[in-house]
């Protein structure tokens, strides 16, 4: 026997289900601490090390070099996901909540190690994604591994998943009090003190771990953290802060989901080489920012990779107004680009990013203003700009995120500083309403749509949420069992005693895979054996819904025609077959939301 069974042979024989739990997320928090600060590490010095090299050869080669290594991360990240791990691609956040709702918290080892590489060499080599998402799933693959290795009983194995999770993002972020809300808020069901005590012990251990070897500074290390500020008219700030952040938010998110459909529907052969095309646009696009950026001081290469450099700088109010929106405009595009077309990398520090630069630019407004204005007791053009940066990196993470109570605690911990701390809760509560409002799926989840995994057992459509103003692509059946418009009945149902596809209806295609009509069980068991499955649908009025439809529209459409279930179509392609949506699945959602 392995020497690691033989150990954790020796666990369960020496130590009860409790005790070998919290050795468990002992375990996890050590090795998530330590891997998370890995990754920092690889993904800093590979970019640095990037950048020495470009810099050194200067002139044509310079820029060659600067677009070529975006491009060729990017294509290695294409193949690998392409042909070995396609988990690998993206943030891993609902990568994440897939293995915890439906795969029982199973991640594969494999599966966390490319993440380490993929997105290392993705995010090091100049793509504008950020670490944190990785390391969350990172972490979980880790925590997964060891659950499985601890315990044979399968619930320890998933309740493992969000131990890794809190504990990956305490390292990432040197934030552990927002690692614990981000897991209530984004995974798990509801508060739970069972859940809290091992989660609490492996954010401990792997925040420590993190302080230890990056050291006690903040993430954004900057003298704004000891300015003190008085808290009423700040909150006039704030306000219209999180009605902008909102809005920003959910174009930032409109456009990162636009441009993957975009690649998944039209460039799906293609999708080992999409990734190579973004980093190539990135490199591009930073490069374009360098160039501009330098005609008011200091070239900036934010855009590149993480970029908190020039995020601490606009604390510090030493970027003009100019930079400030180059920065904006060129890190929201390229963020678009890289994760749209399928690279490997997180949205939290984009999005933290685009926040303070957001911030940045309404705090040279309001300085501006007051300059006309002339307001009594405000403070200086420093400490403005400081804390509209720090409101907008917390509006915009709550509106696109969506975790209000996280985006408050985090700023909190990355900044240390919490003087602004009501008109930061009052921006991003109002920026968190609006994308609510305008999208009321969140990205993580909207991604899973968009893959075609079906929502019903979320937490994130159960509880107080209103379920029936969700559009019907939440609740769905993706895996539709279909008919061949050409066969006859007896050949239907042969298929079907030897596939043991038994349902109550079954859309109908013709040849080009087009829907054609729906047709029920029992109007195939009446019909004669030699009659054509088209031949039932003759004459037929199709009723079909939108992936867009709200399950309320759809459920008294459903009940006014007294149908049971009806396909789910494109809405540009009215002939295409995307699911189907049932009484069931809506009846199923009902009851989940008021449990």
């Amino acid at each position: 026997m392995p020497k690691g069974k033989l150990v954790a042979e020796w666990l369960r024989n020496r130590l009860d289900d409790k005790q070998r739990f919290l050795v468990l997320c002992i375990l996890i928090g050590l090795a998530c601490g330590i891997s998370a600060v890995l990754f920092h590490w690889s993904i800093h010095h590979l970019f640095e090390s990037l950048w020495r090299f470009a810099t050194s050869l200067g002139g044509w080669k310079f820029y060659a070099v600067m677009v070529g290594a975006p491009g060729l991360a990017g294509l290695v990240v294409g193949l690998v996901v392409k042909f070995c791990c396609s988990d690998a691609a993206g943030s891993g956040i609902p990568q994440t909540k897939l293995a915890y709702y439906n795969r029982g918290g199973h991640i594969s080892s494999m599966t966390g190690f490319w993440r380490f590489v993929l997105s290392s060499i993705y995010c090091g080599l100049g793509n504008s994604l950020g670490r944190e998402g990785p390391t969350v799933h990172m972490s979980s693959a880790i925590s997964s591994r060891l659950g499985r290795w601890m315990f044979n009983d399968k619930n320890r194995v998933r309740s493992a998943l969000p131990v890794g999770m809190a504990a990956g993002i305490a390292a990432a972020f040197n934030a552990p009090l927002s690692a614990i809300t981000f897991v209530f808020e984004e995974l798990l069901d509801n508060f739970s003190m069972k859940a809290l005590g091992g989660i609490v012990v492996a954010v401990v251990i792997a925040a420590a771990v993190s302080r230890t070897l990056l050291g006690e500074d903040p993430i954004l290390d900057s003298h704004f953290i000891n300015e003190e500020f008085i808290t009423s008219p700040w909150m006039v700030v704030g306000i219209p802060m999180g009605v902008i952040a909102g809005l920003l938010g959910h174009v930032f998110v409109s456009s990162v989901l636009g441009v993957r459909g975009l690649c998944k529907n039209r460039f799906a052969k293609w999708s080992w080489l999409t990734p190579a095309v973004g980093g190539v646009c990135c490199g591009l696009v930073g490069l374009l920012a360098l160039q501009l950026t330098s005609g008011y001081g200091d070239p900036h290469n934010s855009v590149f990779s993480i970029g908190y450099e020039s995020l601490e700088r606009a604390f510090e109010d030493k970027l003009v107004w100019q930079v400030i929106i180059i920065l904006l405009v060129c890190k929201f595009v390229a963020v678009v680009l890289n994760y749209g077309t399928g690279g490997s990398g997180g949205l939290f520090s984009p999005t933290l990013y685009l926040g303070g630069m957001l911030g940045g630019l309404v705090g040279l407004l309001v300085v501006l203003s007051n300059g006309f204005f002339d307001f009594p007791d405000w403070p200086g053009a420093h400490q403005v700009i400081g804390g509209c940066v720090l409101l907008g990196m917390g509006a915009m993470f709550s509106a696109v995120v969506r975790c209000p109570f996280t985006s408050l605690i985090i700023i909190f911990e990355m900044t240390r500083n919490y003087s602004l701390i009501l008109p930061l809760m009052a921006g991003n509560m109002l920026a968190w309403s609006i994308s609510r409002k305008l999208r009321p799926v969140a990205i993580y989840d909207a991604l899973l749509v968009q893959d075609g995994v079906n929502l019903k057992t979320f937490a994130a459509y159960r509880g107080s949420q209103d379920y029936r103003k969700l559009p019907v692509s939440t609740i769905m059946t993706y895996d539709v069992t279909t008919l061949d418009v050409s066969k006859t009945v007896e050949e239907t149902v042969r298929d079907f005693g030897a596939q043991g596809l038994i349902y109550h209806s079954y859309p109908i295609l013709n040849e080009e895979g087009e829907l054609e009509g729906i047709v029920t069980r029992h109007e195939i068991e009446e019909a004669d054996a030699e009659t054509l499955i088209g031949w039932l649908i003759t004459d037929q009025e199709l009723l079909t819904v939108p992936p867009e439809c709200s399950i309320r529209d759809a459920a008294q459409l459903m009940i006014s025609k007294n149908y049971q279930q009806v396909p789910v179509v494109s809405l540009a392609q009215p002939k295409k077959l995307l699911g189907v949506i049932t009484l069931n699945d809506i009846a199923r959602q009902q009851n989940a939301s008021v449990l």
